[in-house]
């Protein structure tokens, strides 16, 4: 294709145009979302081989453990699960707590959300985009704009749908916000992605608005994108400058956005595990007091 000769520049040229006028296309346009999708199903196969090395590791570490070292886990697994049995016992008091007091002010009762749990088998190389991939997709009931979470906290949203995989969002990609409240006073705010994957700031927050660093910031549940009550971040630092409109609030996520492999994918209320929705019809979620929304944000 590049011989030598006086053509050599202008083929370099013509192909240089050729693929910005193809980046500017896909970053501005829905044009070439068919072509992306049919490149996801293709890309499948190689998220799994290159998933083989970290299969294989597991494995060889589940049948080479010595029978002490496999005790020994053993004996902790026992005494962490009498640890979570206590705990659990108390979350039901305080759930059939809540339910009591719904019914009291009129409520409907309390529904458990439905979750699939996923694997994550990507991650995207671009450095300006935080956004993984994991092994469920439209055959799975996976659709545009449903939450994931880890064991820690919430991750992110999909984007992208394939028919084995799907793409998420995380919240700290500079493109993402969702509405969160303080979880000790219920002060609501808008959090919103740094591009930093261990950063994120509260939108428009007033100088006078009672926020503290160390106050863990919950999902409000606004417009029914996110489950209400899920962990968010923990406030690290709040800034209060009297010649400014707005404190600057900056948060930790609680997921272990840069570690966790295994995720869970939440089934809202009027979804079921299996129900699917086309690629393309994300929902918004809209926060009527703050204006933002739980999808990518356009900055």
């Amino acid at each position: 294709m590049f011989t030598k000769g006086p053509a050599v520049a202008s083929r370099a040229l013509f192909f240089s145009i050729a693929a910005v006028g193809l980046i500017l296309v896909s970053l501005y346009t829905d044009w070439l979302d068919p072509v992306r999708s049919k490149l996801g199903v293709i890309a499948e196969p190689f998220y799994w081989v290159t998933n083989i090395p970290e299969r294989i590791g597991d494995w060889s570490d589940d049948t080479f453990s010595s029978r002490q070292a496999l005790q020994e886990e053993n004996e902790a697994l026992k005494s962490e699960l009498l640890i979570l049995q206590r705990k659990l016992q108390q979350m039901a008091a305080l759930a059939a707590e809540n339910v009591r007091l719904r019914r009291l002010l009129g409520s409907s009762d309390m529904l458990q959300d439905n979750v699939l749990v996923a694997e994550l088998v990507g991650v995207s190389p671009n450095p300006l985009s935080h956004s993984v991939v994991i092994n469920k997709g439209l055959s799975d009931g996976v659709y545009n704009g449903q939450p994931v979470l880890d064991a820690f906290g919430l991750m992110g949203q999909v984007v992208e749908v394939t028919p084995g995989s799907s793409r998420v969002l995380l919240i700290t990609d500079s493109n993402h916000a969702l509405p969160v409240q303080v979880n000790r006073n219920g002060v609501r705010a808008i959090a919103e992605g740094t591009g930093h994957i261990n950063r994120l700031r509260l939108r428009h927050v007033s100088n006078t608005t009672d926020i503290r660093e160390g106050d863990l910031l919950v999902s409000s549940g606004l417009g029914d994108r996110f489950p209400v009550g899920y962990p968010v971040a923990e406030v690290e630092k709040v800034v209060r400058d009297p010649g400014q409109a707005f404190s600057t609030v900056i948060a930790r996520p609680m997921a272990r956005l840069d570690r966790s492999r295994h995720l869970l994918l939440v089934f809202g209320k009027d979804r079921g595990e299996g129900r699917r929705e086309p690629a393309g019809e994300a929902q918004s979620e809209l926060v009527p007091e703050d204006g933002a929304v739980g999808e990518p944000a356009d900055d």
